[in-house]
């Protein structure tokens, strides 16, 4: 259950909350500065303010736990409740009133503790909300309660006091862990990076070093299938370079001597030889870093539906109270007891437990309703602005599209074969290699023909015999060097989609041409389309080319798309979206994506991606789904709508209690007691609660 009931809650998610930061003893307000002090440098490990966060939640958990333990006797010693159960005589003794009124000390200052420091805080920045609320409904109980035990004749609000705290505590509680992992995501990014590299040394030789040895100019050896340790520029080897979880290229990066490669980066089939240029603060991962950690702190506070309820209830609450006191005591002459009860009996029912619940329970509902379905919310402040979004922004590769290679399209020159039977002969020989392209030719027939005699051609393709014919599939490159004419429309039309072209020669005949593309998500069409029926502009972020981006965008209906961006501008172009005056949110897996998803209104990270996208986003899509967008979005709308109809019953509860309290109809023998203040108040509770359970999420 996530709890949204007792503070401004809404701050963003890098940003402490502002009382639950204050929750206990000397904890003056602080902000996570560079979420615990880390900056642009080596390790990022983040660990001060992770730790001083979970000492806060097992803190609120800790306060939780006792002031429970300690509403139990208080409820059997409560008069109000021994009197409704009828057991007076039997519960009752000398003295309990004293014990009572122990209990609730401990209770008021220990577990009241958090709301009483947040009415000071909120009181000195003139920004009254649901801790003074709460503070001032605690404070009024417990001291006019207090005044009835030694002497003055009334009734207590003991045990309304305990029960109040409690449903607070234990809000804050689950409220604090549920934004406990804003900061991971700094951590995440420092992980891609390899601990150690192969330092190669005067000699020719090789010693293993730690990254923190290095020093530009140093050279690196990366074996195949090993991450790139830093960033700097290939002196030696060949080698296909996977870059897409930190650039978003979706095919893999040929490298050779003279050019760069990034740090994290995953190597290919070949050994490369790099020359240190950047290492610690001055990498590409710790420039990324500190992107995630603007845009997580740049963002702008909101305030929620609870917090502006609990203003006003603020507001009527001290006005009403004010106003019952004078008209019993001052106009009608009533004695200062029996003024003074139906002054308290007002302050306490307008901070009821039904407002505190309302919005978190249906919170709780809709977070385990998402989780039930594969989508995991981990904001809830960012969730519920999703009801609010005006565009949403997909990463390509790997969000729209699969992120892997795949046939799309077969063209045969002549008539004497068919297309199966050249991508038959294509898939035999592909499937001895590790090429991203070749696999996904090899992908494409289910059991293609044995090879023989198989031989790579260095940089331009492969060759081998298939059923007694010489077969190679070969590069553009290929047909430029041997002088092989070719002349077709349709890989025309292929080249000018981006789309990756190979040639498939037999018996020394030009005979087709394959096709490849990342392969888009047979889903993204109709997520696109529902998405469009909600109002919501959907647009494209891709750092692939111009061509690719066009082809993946006209295919599934998109309304615009943003081609051959930088990682570090993709967080720009969302910026420049938003300025637009449209609420945004982003989709996407890659670490370039992690500061897109850390500016954007809402973050949705694809759960199969990097673990650092799915730290920085709001709400995680576990089955990597499109159409997992348009349920969190729509979710979002529906739970909105829960919280209107929850607040409606709490207010009106309200509404209805705090005249009844103050005593409008006390001249027809009507006056509410606290104890009928009580049953009204269950009631509001249970309402909300059932009404929280109707929320579905539409799939």
């Amino acid at each position: 259950m996530t709890q949204e009931n007792a503070h401004r809650p809404s701050e963003h998610k890098s940003s402490h909350q502002q009382h639950t930061q204050e929750s206990h003893e000397g904890h003056s307000e602080t902000t996570q500065k560079g979420h615990g002090g880390h900056g642009g440098g080596e390790g990022h490990q983040g660990h001060q303010g992770g730790d001083h966060h979970a000492h806060m939640v097992a803190d609120f958990r800790k306060r939780f736990w006792i002031s429970l333990a300690l509403t139990v006797p208080m409820l059997v010693l409560s008069p109000m409740i021994q009197s409704f159960l009828g057991l007076t005589a039997v519960l009752g003794f000398p003295g309990d009133a004293y014990l009572l009124w122990g209990l609730a000390s401990a209770v008021f200052f220990y577990g009241g503790w958090p709301f009483l420091k947040g009415l000071y805080d909120e009181v000195s920045k003139k920004e009254p909300g649901m801790m003074t609320l709460i503070a001032i409904a605690i404070a009024t109980a417990y001291g006019y309660s207090s005044v009835v035990v030694f002497g003055l004749s009334g009734k207590v609000f003991f045990w309304e006091l305990a029960t109040l705290i409690d449903i607070m505590l234990l809000g804050h509680w689950i409220e604090m862990k549920s934004v406990m992992g804003a900061s991971r995501a700094l951590e995440e990014l420092a992980k891609l990076m390899p601990s150690n590299a192969h330092k190669v040394m005067e000699d020719g030789s090789t010693q293993d070093v730690s990254i923190e040895q290095l020093q530009p100019g140093d050279k690196v050896l990366v074996k195949p299938g090993e991450k790139v340790p830093v960033d700097g520029k290939v002196v030696d080897g060949k080698s296909a370079v996977n870059e897409a979880m930190l650039t978003g290229e979706s095919k893999p990066v040929e490298k050779e001597a003279g050019s760069q490669v990034i740090g994290g980066a995953i190597n290919g089939e070949g050994a490369l030889t790099a020359e240190v240029q950047k290492t610690g603060k001055d990498s590409y991962l710790s420039q990324m870093i500190d992107l995630v950690e603007k845009a997580q702190q740049s963002k702008s506070k909101s305030q929620d539906l609870a917090n502006r309820a609990a203003l006003w209830l603020t507001v009527i609450a001290l006005s009403c109270g004010a106003l019952t006191l004078i008209i019993w005591l001052g106009v009608i002459g009533r004695d200062f007891a029996f003024s003074l009860e139906r002054t308290v009996t007002v302050m306490v029912i307008t901070c009821p437990h039904a407002l505190g619940l309302a919005v978190p329970l249906v919170v709780a509902v809709s977070t385990a309703l998402s989780a039930k379905n594969g989508l995991l919310i981990r904001d809830r402040a960012s969730f519920e602005r999703g009801r609010n979004i005006q565009a949403i922004i997909f990463d390509k590769t790997g969000t729209l599209t699969k992120g892997e290679f795949g046939v799309t399209d077969t063209v045969i020159f002549g008539q004497d074969m068919d297309e199966d039977e050249l991508l038959r002969n294509a898939a035999a020989l592909e499937r001895q290699s590790e090429h991203p392209i070749a696999q996904g030719i090899a992908a494409a027939v289910e059991r293609p023909p044995e090879v023989e005699d198989f031989k790579a051609i260095p940089g331009k393709g492969a060759q081998g015999k298939v059923d007694g014919k010489e077969i190679k599939v070969v590069s553009p490159g290929y047909l430029e060097e041997n002088d092989i004419s070719m002349e077709d429309e349709r890989v025309e039309e292929f080249n000018a989609q981006g789309k990756t072209v190979v040639f498939v020669i037999i018996d020394g005949d030009l005979k087709g041409a394959v096709a490849l593309a990342d392969i888009i998500r047979d889903e993204s069409k109709e997520a696109i389309s529902r998405l469009k029926q909600m109002g919501i502009q959907c647009m494209m972020l891709t750092g692939d080319n111009e061509q690719v981006a066009k082809w993946v965008a006209d295919q599934i209906g998109l309304d615009e798309y943003f081609a051959e961006v930088l990682p570090e501008d993709k967080a720009k172009k969302v910026k420049e979206v938003q300025s637009r005056g449209l609420v945004v949110a982003m989709t996407g897996d890659g670490v370039n994506d992690a500061p897109a998803l850390a500016q954007a209104d809402v973050g949705i990270a694809v759960g199969a991606g990097t673990d650092v996208a799915v730290q920085t986003a709001d709400v995680i899509l576990v089955k990597s789904n499109p159409l997992d967008a348009v349920a969190i979005l729509d979710l979002a709308r529906a739970t909105f709508r829960k919280m209107v109809q929850n607040l409606a019953w709490a207010t009106g509860y309200n509404a209805f209690a705090i005249p009844l309290a103050a005593g409008v109809l006390y001249s027809y023998g009507v006056l509410l007691s606290p104890a009928v203040g009580a049953v009204l108040m269950s009631m509001s509770t249970v309402i909300v609660a059932i009404n929280a359970r109707f929320l579905k999420i539409s799939k």
